[in-house]
C-alpha cells in the first residue's frame, strides 16, 4: 500500500472542515491527521480529537525535538503543526491519511510528499461569504474577524500552488468535487 496524504486547505470559514467531516463519515479508508495546537482549548474541542493541545511551551519543546513533520506559527504566539508519529500511526493501521490545515503547513507538506500527497485549496465563493460565514460562529470578535479576512486574502492568493481548487458555495457540491478528486489521486499509485 502506497503511504498516501490528502491535503486540504482554505482560509477560516471557507470549510474545508466541513468537507474533512464528510469524507471521513462516508469513507473508512480516510483518517483524519490530528494536528498539534499551542492554543487552549476552544468549549467544544476536546484534546487527541480536535487537536493535541500542546500550550505554547509544550509545543516549543516538540519543535526542539523534531517531532514535527511540519509547523508554523499561524499567528503571534500560536503555533500549529502536524507531528511525525500521527502520520506515521495512521499509516501503520493502513489509512490514507486526511489533513485539514493552514495554507504553508499545506504546502509544505507537498513539497515533503510530491506526488503521494493530494493538496486541495477550498475557497469560499467570495470574501463576503466568507466574512457573513465567520460572523456566524459567534466565536471570535470583529478584530480576530478582521484579521482573519485579510489572511484570507493573502492565502487565496496562494491556490494556485496547489493541485486543484474546490469552490465551496454548496457544500454537497464541493464535497462531491473533492471526492471524485481523492478517488482519481486514489487510483492513480505513484
Amino acid at each position: 500500500m502506497q503511504k498516501k496524504l490528502i491535503i486540504l486547505s482554505a482560509p477560516s470559514g471557507a470549510g474545508k472542515t466541513s468537507i474533512v467531516k464528510r469524507l471521513l463519515q462516508k469513507h473508512a479508508h480516510l483518517s483524519f491527521s490530528i494536528s498539534a495546537a499551542s492554543r487552549e482549548a476552544r468549549i467544544n474541542e476536546v484534546n487527541g480529537v480536535d487537536y493535541y493541545f500542546l500550550g505554547k511551551a509544550g509545543f516549543e519543546q516538540k519543535i526542539s525535538e523534531n517531532a514535527f513533520l511540519e509547523w508554523e506559527e499561524v499567528y503571534p504566539g500560536q503555533y500549529y503543526g502536524t507531528l511525525h508519529s500521527e502520520v506515521e500511526r495512521l499509516w501503520s493501521e493502513g489509512k490514507t491519511v486526511v489533513f485539514d490545515i493552514d495554507v504553508v503547513g499545506a504546502l509544505n507538506l507537498k513539497k515533503q510528499f510530491g506526488n503521494n500527497a493530494l493538496a486541495l485549496f477550498v475557497k469560499a465563493p467570495s470574501i463576503e461569504v466568507l466574512h457573513q460565514r465567520l460572523r456566524s460562529r459567534n466565536t471570535e470578535s470583529e478584530e480576530k474577524i478582521a484579521m482573519r479576512i485579510s489572511k484570507a486574502e493573502k492565502e487565496s492568493a496562494k491556490a494556485t500552488a496547489f493541485d486543484a481548487v474546490v469552490i465551496n458555495d454548496n457544500l454537497e457540491t464541493a464535497v462531491a468535487e473533492t471526492e471524485a478528486l481523492i478517488a482519481h489521486f486514489l487510483e492513480n499509485e505513484s
